[in-house]
Formats: structure tokens, C-alpha cells, sequence
């Protein structure tokens, strides 16, 4: 895994270099399609006195100058992940809640083909697999068989 140099993408985005965002921005890039308190979990682990509001004050902000992408299951907690720069998708286990990726066939936004008579253009389509992810599939059969 390469490092990336989160301080100079700040910079970049005429942000200012601070603990709060570098150590935000580590803890997504480790553990993306995380909730703002299991980010709030990891970060102060580092920074202790960070506060949960804090941590929601920065997802924001960083979101907003998409350093980081804000991403909403259906029926859970908005997540977030540093994979700012393409047109892809996410898989969500019904189960586990896990969450992968999924590359866009289409390749570019939006892959959904929008009516004319809608009277937008549209610039994102967000696409959301839903399913059974194959470990809890594969515990699902365990447990009919038990049973």
C-alpha cells in the first residue's frame, strides 16, 4: 500500500493543513465505508480530545472539497471513503452490512440513462447492490443444515 500526501491534497484544495483532517483522512483511507462514529473511534485513538462533533465538522468539510466521498446505505449511517475520483458503486451485505466497491461498467457519470423530458442534467448516479455476501451466505447454509 502506498502512502498518499494528505497534506499537500489539502493544500491543493486551498485547505488548511490540521491534525483533525490528516488524522480523519488516515483513518478512511484505512478503513473505508465507515460511519462517523467508528471514524470518531479510530481517530482519537490519536487525538483523544477529539469530539464526535468535531469528526462530523470535518467529514463535512472534507466532503465538501471532495477529499473524501459521503456515501448512503439504504437503512444505515452515511459512510464515507476516500475514493473520490471515479464513477463507482457499492455492494452492501443485507446481512454483515459489509461494503465493497464496484467499478462502473459504463465508466463514466452518470451510467444511468436519464428521460430527456426530466429537464436536468444529471451529473451522479448512485447505484446500490444489495445482497448476501458469500461468507454469510455460506453461514446461512451452515445453519440450514444444523437445523
Amino acid at each position: 500500500m502506498t502512502s498518499f500526501d494528505w497534506s499537500q491534497a489539502l493544500r491543493e484544495r486551498g485547505l488548511r493543513v490540521t491534525r483533525q483532517r490528516l488524522a480523519v483522512l488516515e483513518a478512511v483511507a484505512a478503513h473505508p465505508h465507515q460511519s462517523a462514529e467508528v471514524i470518531h473511534a479510530q481517530v482519537a485513538r490519536v487525538l483523544p480530545v477529539i469530539t464526535v462533533q468535531s469528526i462530523y465538522t470535518v467529514l463535512h468539510d472534507l466532503s465538501s472539497h471532495r477529499l473524501l466521498r459521503r456515501f448512503d446505505p439504504p437503512g444505515s449511517a452515511a459512510r464515507y471513503e476516500t475514493r473520490t475520483e471515479d464513477n463507482h458503486h457499492h455492494a452492501v451485505c443485507t446481512e454483515c452490512g459489509r461494503i465493497e466497491d464496484v467499478d462502473c461498467v459504463h465508466g463514466e457519470a452518470p451510467c444511468l440513462e436519464v428521460p430527456t423530458s426530466l429537464g436536468m442534467q444529471i451529473s451522479v448516479a448512485d447505484v446500490v447492490f444489495r445482497g448476501i455476501c458469500d461468507q454469510c451466505a455460506a453461514a446461512r447454509s451452515e445453519r440450514a443444515v444444523i437445523a
